[in-house]
């Protein structure tokens, strides 16, 4: 395979960090630009770092300069970034742009936007193809991203993009690391961890590895098209639970909750999902070639050791991860443990469950509690 030139907007988000990395390993010539214009200590030398605003047209012309062969855009919303890019299609061979699983609706028109109505939470086809309906535009996330897939992808050959719908990202450098909720917990000595849906939910994870081999194989086969970007496994919240267990040496009990939490801040965990959301990756197999570089189990320690660290430098973990913060607090408090104590002392007396305690090794099966 030839290489060309290759720019990367967003460059130092947790994907952008990984797929510069991919595209100079492979040979590319990389223009890698974010707001700060920072580099990662894993780039090759040869990656040229340039500070872009990307609302800042003018800057994202000058990075594209006289022409590059792939544009890779980690952080465009809504049309007004898909007609910036445009405007400059007569410079780029193609384009990979990041989107998200937040697009699909499922046939009764409910999606990750009702979630919180009754009846809100959307029941999606196993395994989710690309070919599922989405919402309509609008000013949220999920409807921001289908006004940039729609614009970009109605030119067609004019910019041939690949539109990437990446699943629960996970990996190091991530703003809103879902793992904390259960690295917090075993540094913190929490013996149980309680899961709402009996700990079944299921929400594909994509790691930044396997989303910067689709992208090296995207750059490789222009196109434009919608793929899904999903690891080769989906494991259920109660797996990941056990897998960041071990990682961290500890084991602790679970108590499994049929249906909804209990409580807004007890048994709600940043993967729980009423129905599970799976996505089919045959698209990607067929039109790309892709076989992941990594697993969820495969990859997670080195998640959990960059967690660890940014913990023992900041151990606020609201203000060494602010916007997972600004996600998830106020509505659900990650770590109220008063709140799980006091449900927790409730669902013994009412299920006869005696005191919870967490082990190193092998230790108590999981239980289920009203």
């Amino acid at each position: 395979m030839s290489t060309g030139s290759a720019c990367v907007i967003g460059a130092t988000g947790q994907i952008g960090r990984a797929a510069v990395r991919a595209l100079a390993e492979e040979g590319w010539r990389v223009r890698a630009a974010s707001r700060g214009g920072g580099r990662d200590e894993s780039w090759p030398g040869s990656v040229e770092s340039v500070a872009v605003d990307r609302d800042d047209a003018a800057a994202v012309a000058a990075l594209i300069g006289d022409g590059c062969d792939v544009v890779l855009d980690c952080v465009a919303y809504g049309r007004a970034h898909a007609r910036q890019l445009l405007g400059l299609a007569d410079r780029i061979g193609s384009a990979v742009v990041i989107s998200t699983g937040a697009v699909y609706e499922d046939d009764r028109g409910r999606g990750f936007g009702t979630q919180d109505r009754p009846d809100g939470a959307p029941r999606y086809p196993v395994p989710l193809p690309e070919s599922q309906r989405t919402v309509p535009p609008g000013d949220d996330y999920g409807s921001r991203k289908v006004a940039l897939e729609r614009e970009l992808l109605a030119a067609g050959d004019r910019l041939p993009t690949t539109l990437l719908r990446a699943g629960a990202i996970h990996g190091p450098h991530c703003r809103t690391p879902r793992e904390l909720y259960f690295v917090k917990r075993a540094l913190d000595g929490r013996p149980v961890r309680i899961l709402a849906y009996g700990g079944r939910s299921r929400f594909h994870p994509a790691h930044v590895d396997n989303i910067a081999e689709l992208v090296r194989l995207a750059a490789h086969r222009p196109g434009s098209r919608v793929l899904n970007a999903g690891d080769p496994q989906a494991p259920t919240v109660a797996d990941i639970a056990a897998a960041v267990d071990a990682v961290l040496e500890v084991r602790s009990e679970l108590v499994l909750v049929d249906g909804e939490p209990p409580h807004p801040h007890v048994g709600s965990t940043p993967w729980s999902l009423a129905h599970p959301m799976v996505y089919d990756m045959s698209a990607a197999e067929r039109e790309l070639g892709y076989r992941p570089v990594t697993g969820y189990a495969e990859s997670l320690p080195a998640t959990v050791a960059w967690l660890t660290d940014r913990l023992a430098a900041d151990a606020d973990w609201r203000t060494a991860f602010p916007d997972m913060a600004a996600a998830y607090d106020p509505m659900t408090d990650l770590f109220d443990y008063a709140a799980e104590d006091a449900w927790l002392r409730g669902a013994r007396r009412r299920n006869g469950i005696g005191p919870v305690r967490g082990t190193h090794g092998p230790g108590p099966a999981p239980h289920t509690a009203d």
